[in-house]
């Protein structure tokens, strides 16, 4: 048994994940009624979820704390990255949907979660998210007030003792060792989650959308693709395929599958350690990327949006999209504080034409349905590209300082 499980940890993980997605079809479509098999997928993203909170306070702690005063830090040029990541990806949705305007079918039916009714009400939410309890914040995942706290208490204990700073390290490698363990079993996990999509939506009420999907797949396509590109080359002025590329094979593919930019924080701070990056730095800029370096959900927005604005024949001007591309930006900065992510801020972009909330709420049921390929894309080039745009932060400064 030792050396079956030996054989098995020397495959790839990808490959191991390919296998257990494979599996999770055929089974999906074969013997639906096999209710059992979700339990992986619940119990997988379950314990994903469980430790992230956890692990993103002791890190960014952790990382603070340690950090001697008077270091250089890349974190500005990280976050600017981030912003501009997000607003870019908005603006390729706007584009994208005006090149390809699509239509969806408004039905009776609408979520019954309720969205916020305006950017009022999102930045509200954002900083009383902020001053939350932290242990509410923890119980809750609430990262942008895990985050805070965070740094908070990492800035004070810059004056603390080593021994105290080498436990909350000790900690922090615990924690992480424990989310290897869990993501070593992802194959499973997958599988469950495979499973559990195809026998419980099957193919068809995914290809009934099959534009609408393509749309939003499409653009972050091209934003991982050639957006992200460009960004990279211009930081680094080299061949930029190859570290992109190595980011969303190494941390695209499991975000892709577990839905969860914090469940892969751990994937990204080793992807990022494999990368030679400096800990000081990614420490603290991959929990910052899982709360705010949103690009696939402002593509998410931009584009669900824009469908609707489409399916009632308003018309739009070219100031009032780039309005949309901002709005969109600044909203999905804020998603991580909103339940239901992304989604529920497509009825705050649609108030910017006027679409009452009953038809935006459709959308957002609309957008539901899509969700099992949407989130799951989103999910993968958000979280790639927290470790992409830290290692072109990095690779840029590198590469101005040695030309000086």
């Amino acid at each position: 048994m030792k050396q079956i499980i030996k054989n098995w940890n020397q495959i790839s993980l990808v490959k191991r994940i390919i296998c257990g997605l494979i599996i999770g079809i055929i089974l999906g479509l074969g013997f639906p009624r096999l209710t059992v098999l979700s339990l992986l997928g619940d119990l997988f993203v379950g314990a994903l979820r469980a430790i992230a909170p956890l692990l993103v306070l002791f890190l960014v702690m952790g990382a603070l704390a340690a950090q001697k005063e008077g270091k250089q830090s890349n974190m500005k040029r990280v976050i600017f990255l981030y912003l501009l990541g997000t607003f870019l990806a908005g603006c390729v949705a706007v584009a994208a949907s005006f090149i390809f305007p699509i239509t969806i079918t408004l039905s009776e039916s609408a979520s019954d979660a309720a969205a916020p009714s305006g950017i009022g009400e999102v930045l509200n939410s954002l900083l009383m998210s902020i001053v939350s309890n932290p242990v509410d914040a923890l119980a809750n995942a609430n990262y942008i007030g895990i985050l805070a706290w965070a740094v908070l208490l990492g800035i004070a204990l810059r004056k603390a003792g080593e021994g105290t700073k080498n436990s909350i390290m000790q900690i922090s490698d615990a924690l992480s060792q424990i989310v290897r363990w869990v993501i070593n079993c992802a194959p499973f996990g997958v599988m469950g989650l495979v499973f559990t999509t195809i026998s419980e939506q099957g193919l068809e009420s995914l290809l009934s959308y099959g534009q609408l999907i393509l749309l939003l797949v499409g653009s972050m396509a091209f934003v991982a693709l050639v957006v992200n590109p460009l960004i990279t080359f211009i930081g680094i002025r080299r061949n930029p395929y190859p570290l992109v590329l190595k980011c969303l094979k190494d941390s695209g593919i499991t975000a892709f599958f577990t839905r969860s930019s914090a469940a892969n924080i751990p994937v990204n701070m080793r992807l990022c350690e494999e990368l030679g990056l400096d800990r000081d730095t990614y420490a603290v800029s991959i929990p910052l990327g899982a709360t705010i370096n949103m690009g696939g959900a402002a593509v998410t927005i931009s584009v669900l949006t824009l469908a609707a604005v489409h399916t009632l024949g308003i018309s739009i001007d070219i100031p009032t999209a780039l309005v949309l591309c901002i709005l969109s930006a600044i909203s999905a900065c804020g998603a991580s504080g909103v339940a239901g992510g992304s989604l529920l801020l497509v009825p705050l972009a649609c108030s910017l034409f006027g679409i009452s909330d009953a038809i935006a709420m459709q959308v957002v049921g609309v957008g539901f349905i899509v969700g099992v390929i949407q989130d799951s894309c989103e999910t993968a080039i958000n979280s790639s590209t927290d470790v992409l745009y830290t290692a072109v932060a990095e690779l840029s400064q590198k590469r101005k300082d040695t030309a000086v």
